[in-house]
């Protein structure tokens, strides 16, 4: 796919997939969506809203070339760009017009909006029957030329509001992961857990992993590791974490053991953050959902402020930890109940197990609602 020409082939693969799917070619009669499936016969089979189906696909496609164009950048010295037409564009800025493209062509997308410039954008669709869509385009787009792994962030909310509603209002959220595969992971509500699909040499999704449940396991991502500086209910989660050996996973592959963390913590620090502040976010959930274990913190203190932007990552990401059978938590309640005031609020967060975020909550403020909850059953 040549850049001049790689909107057109968006546009022509976007109508040739929306025709297959019209006719799906899926099994009659399929009580439910199978590994092996492809995207369409997964959705067919997994909700029964046609537009949220075709919005799905569509952004399948974005996310598609997505992949192509991230592998393909050329970084320089300041950016990694690629073509986009007759223009040189950096690639989040790249990622940003082809999943607007993919709203637009959905037809059924009212609203959108990205995180690269949080106004909301009339896509053209429907308020009744069709949906608002927040995103990330590009997470970790400043460390591409590191080629680390880096993705795709949404969220679909029905109607036309982004604001004034919460993560549990969604109707679906996904992220597409470029790395050595390309991924595609989505949550329904009120279809049960979290679907992780593959991008396979022809172009296609194939439905290779169904997560709906997270386990214990010790295995532990902190982010915001400077808030233990001057927040010591963090730093006692830390040292919870490393006295309990737990290993701790940052790329998604082995680091120094835990017992080292703290060594690490203090040199690596600089580039923690940069991380942190690009990618790291979404690779942890993604390592959760996929292990199926792990604990996932990202915690705020007087000198370090919350960096997650609640609608464009931390509710869509939320939809998928807690389908998948996990649980999230803003030290007080699940972040899915967090009401989005403006589009640029950003809390603090963990996802895990329900072990995991009792222990959360109970050693930032002392008491769990889960523990409270578990305890009232027993009663």
């Amino acid at each position: 796919m040549s850049g001049g020409s790689s909107i057109a082939n968006f546009h022509a693969t976007l109508s040739s997939r929306s025709s297959s799917s019209s006719g799906r070619g899926v099994r009659m009669g399929a009580p439910r969506a199978e590994l092996g499936d492809s995207l369409e016969e997964f959705l067919a089979t997994s909700t029964k809203d046609k537009s949220l189906a075709r919005l799905l696909t569509c952004m399948g496609e974005a996310i598609r070339t997505i992949s192509f164009k991230v592998k393909t950048a050329s970084c320089g010295a300041t950016a990694c760009v690629n073509t986009f037409g007759d223009e040189q564009l950096a690639v989040d800025l790249l990622a940003n017009k082809l999943l607007f493209e993919a709203l637009r062509f959905s037809h059924v997308c009212k609203y959108a909006c990205s995180e690269e410039d949080p106004e909301l954008l009339d896509m053209g669709g429907p308020v009744e029957g069709g949906f608002s869509v927040a995103f990330d385009p590009l997470d970790g787009s400043s460390i591409v030329d590191t080629n680390f792994t880096v993705g795709t962030i949404f969220g679909v909310w029905p109607g036309d509001k982004l604001t004034g509603v919460t993560g549990n209002d969604q109707v679906a959220a996904a992220m597409g992961i470029y790395g050595p595969r390309t991924t595609y992971v989505m949550a329904i509500k009120g279809h049960p857990g979290t679907h992780e699909f593959l991008l396979l040499d022809d172009g296609k999704w194939q439905h290779v992993k169904e997560t709906t449940s997270i386990g214990e396991g010790k295995l532990f991502s902190p982010g915001n590791l400077r808030a233990t500086f001057d927040n010591p209910q963090y730093e006692k989660l830390i040292n919870y974490y490393v006295t309990e050996r737990y290993t701790l996973r940052y790329t998604g592959g082995m680091v120094p053991d835990v017992n080292q963390v703290e060594l690490f913590i203090v040199l690596e620090l600089d580039l923690i953050d940069r991380y942190e502040s690009s990618c790291f976010f979404f690779v942890c959930l993604s390592q959760i959902i996929v292990k199926e274990k792990g604990v996932f913190t990202n915690v705020t203190s007087p000198s370090t402020k919350a960096k997650l932007r609640l609608l464009f990552e931390v509710a869509p990401l939320g939809l998928l930890i807690e389908n998948a059978g996990g649980f999230s938590s803003d030290g007080h309640q699940s972040v899915l109940d967090k009401l989005v005031v403006n589009t640029d609020d950003r809390t603090q967060v963990a996802y895990g197990s329900k072990a995991e975020i009792i222990r959360f909550e109970e050693t930032l403020y002392g008491s769990s609602r889960l523990a409270k909850v578990a305890a009232a059953k027993l009663a």
